[in-house]
């Protein structure tokens, strides 16, 4: 992984980051995010969004939310040309590490259901589908 550093976003990367999710993350099944919103989450939560950093370049992101309750990983997405390099074991290491730091005893993780790609990931990480519950959601 060479030079890989992983650490909080900063405000003037954000809009880099959005760049980032367009060509790494699945974005087909939902509204794009939006400049406010990640500009929302991060002065919210400025530690929750997490990512790995190979020199000047985002090679991964992963979102470690905490609602004081409850622990949640969004948008764990690692560049197509580095995938299967670590990147995204490193992600999710430093959002569990986050996680337990705040106090969380559970955590879950959005995932798509079509996106088999992404699954062995969670599934090496002691992540299991979770039959029993759908998410409902509602634009506002």
């Amino acid at each position: 992984m060479g030079d890989l550093v992983l650490r909080t976003a900063e405000p003037r990367e954000l809009g880099a980051v959005l760049r980032f999710w367009g060509g790494a993350a699945e974005n087909a099944s939902r509204p794009a995010d939006t400049p406010a919103a990640v500009a929302a989450l991060h002065l919210r939560d400025p530690d929750a969004l997490i990512l790995a950093v190979d020199g000047d370049e985002i090679v991964g992101t992963v979102i470690a939310g905490w609602d004081g309750w409850r622990c949640h990983l969004y948008r764990l997405a690692v560049a197509p040309s580095r995938r299967r390099t670590g990147i995204g074991r490193a992600l999710l290491a430093a959002a569990e590490q986050r996680c337990r730091a705040l106090g969380g005893i559970r955590i879950d993780a959005m995932v798509l259901d079509d996106n088999e790609a992404a699954h062995a990931i969670w599934a090496a990480h002691g992540y299991h589908r979770q039959d029993d519950w759908s998410r409902w959601v509602k634009p506002l």
